[in-house]
C-alpha cells in the first residue's frame, strides 16, 4: 500500500494516475455520505471517508483494521489538512485530529509515502 498526501489541489490525484499507470474504473472517490468502497486500486479523498466515520459513530483506524486485506494493494490518496489555523467548530476539529490519526495509521503500514507540493513529489518513506 502507498500513501499519497498533499494540500488541496496540488495535483495528487493527476500524479496517481501516471505513476500506477490508473484509469477513471481504478479509483474509489470517497464521499462524506457513502463512505469508502474497497477492491479498488485507488482511494481517492480519504478525509471524506474518515468524515464518513465520524458522522457513523466509527473509528476509521479500527474500520481500516478491520478491512485491512481488502485495502493492503491499494493507493490511498489524503488532502493535507493538518498546518493551519485551527477550526473553532468541534465537529470540524475532531474531523482534522481523526484524519490525522488515520494518515499516521495509513503511513505506518504504507510501503511508500509520498507529498505532492505544486505537482513535485516529496518521498516521505520509500521501501
Amino acid at each position: 500500500m502507498d500513501l499519497i498526501i498533499g494540500g488541496a489541489y496540488q495535483g495528487k490525484l493527476d500524479y496517481a494516475k501516471k505513476r500506477y499507470g490508473l484509469d477513471d474504473g481504478d479509483i474509489c472517490t470517497c464521499t462524506e455520505s457513502d463512505g469508502i468502497s474497497f477492491g479498488h486500486r485507488c482511494i481517492y479523498r480519504t478525509e471524506e471517508f474518515v468524515m464518513w466515520c465520524i458522522r457513523s459513530g466509527k473509528d476509521a483506524v479500527e474500520f481500516l483494521e478491520q478491512h485491512k486485506e481488502e485495502w493492503k494493494d491499494s493507493v490511498f490518496i489524503c488532502e493535507d489538512m493538518f498546518c493551519g489555523v485551527v477550526p473553532l467548530g468541534a465537529d470540524m476539529r475532531a474531523w482534522r485530529e481523526m484524519t490525522g490519526r488515520t494518515c499516521s495509521y495509513l503511513s505506518s503500514e504504507a510501503v511508500n509515502v509520498i507529498r505532492i507540493f505544486c505537482g513535485l513529489e516529496q518521498v516521505l518513506k520509500c521501501g
